[in-house]
């Protein structure tokens, strides 16, 4: 198998987990706030990481000029990207929230082409903008549909996806200095020194550290964290940076668009949400762009491949 087919089979998976995430987000919001959540999701995401990097064998090796880089990489992903989906997912469904994340894609096409010079066929952004069109066709609708449908969740779903954008951009550049296992323990890192220190002092200092302990005894809680932590953020995170390094940005953006169709279904079975003709049509028309983008780059302008 060449390199650019595990990327794409890579970031398939990452998609596919993702769509998935929704539902164990859900289902830990019920038992937990959104802070002790992400603070034991990345507590497990990082034991995890430190397991493999003590088998490996492997030293972490970062120039003390580039510590500014990395950390600031890691504002966007996952402090931010993780933070306001959490409390996005707290005003939305996972549906909605699905659907608004595949704006992913024309945040990364116009910061890639400003930052990272790379360039795109007509047909591509045509693809791209098609995939799009279905988010927003999808968001009208339950607009329509839906009057309980939340603003504040939409706009922090909204941001979470600029975040993940941005973090795409910048990983880009990075990605060719370190390893990937390195910039994925790094950021996992940091994502569990931040939220386990914001949480833990909030809760030391209100005297609720019992709260912080008490999800730990449901057994839904425990499945869900070791999925959001295990697969969701470490998996999808080296995932990604897999692909990152094969495949031109904005390709792998689009990508993420699949977890969308993954996200209704998941949310329409096991969360009793409403499905509509509308989100077929709206899938429709996100994966008609996902495999639009990709077709196209390689039947008509395979002189542009990126190469690592």
């Amino acid at each position: 198998m060449t390199d650019k087919r595990k990327a794409y089979l890579a970031i398939t998976i990452c998609s596919l987990i993702i769509g998935l995430s929704f539902l164990f987000v859900k289902q830990t919001l019920t038992i937990a706030t959104p802070l002790d959540t992400l603070a034991h999701r990345f507590t497990i995401a990082w034991l995890v990481a430190t397991i493999i990097l003590i088998c490996k064998k492997e030293k972490i090796r970062i120039k003390r000029a580039d510590f500014v880089k990395i950390s600031f990489l890691s504002i966007f992903y996952p402090v931010l990207f993780f933070s306001l989906q959490i409390f996005g997912l707290m005003h939305t469904t996972s549906s909605e929230a699905g659907v608004i994340q595949a704006t992913v894609p024309i945040f990364t096409l116009i910061l890639a082409n400003l930052l990272l010079n790379e360039s795109s066929t007509i047909v591509q952004k045509f693809a791209i903008f098609t995939s799009v069109l279905g988010v927003i066709y999808i968001m009208y609708m339950n607009g329509v549909k839906n009057i309980n449908t939340s603003i504040i969740g939409s706009i922090l779903i909204l941001l979470s996806a600029l975040a993940n954008s941005i973090y795409n951009v910048l990983t880009k550049k990075l990605i060719q200095q370190y390893s990937l296992f390195t910039i994925t323990y790094f950021i996992i890192l940091v994502g569990f020194i931040v939220f386990n220190g914001i949480t833990l002092f909030l809760h030391l200092k209100n005297g609720t550290i019992q709260q912080f302990i008490q999800p730990l005894k449901h057994n839904e809680f425990i499945i869900a964290i070791f999925y959001l932590g295990i697969f969701s953020s470490l998996g999808t995170s080296f995932l990604s940076n897999y692909a990152l390094s094969k495949l031109p940005t904005f390709q792998i953006s689009v990508f993420h668009n699949l977890s969308t169709l993954i996200t209704i279904l998941v949310g329409i079975q096991y969360l009793n949400e409403s499905f509509h003709y509308y989100h077929i049509l709206g899938s429709f028309l996100i994966i008609f762009g996902v495999v639009g983008v990709n077709y196209f780059n390689k039947k008509i302008t395979p002189d542009k491949q990126f190469v690592k």
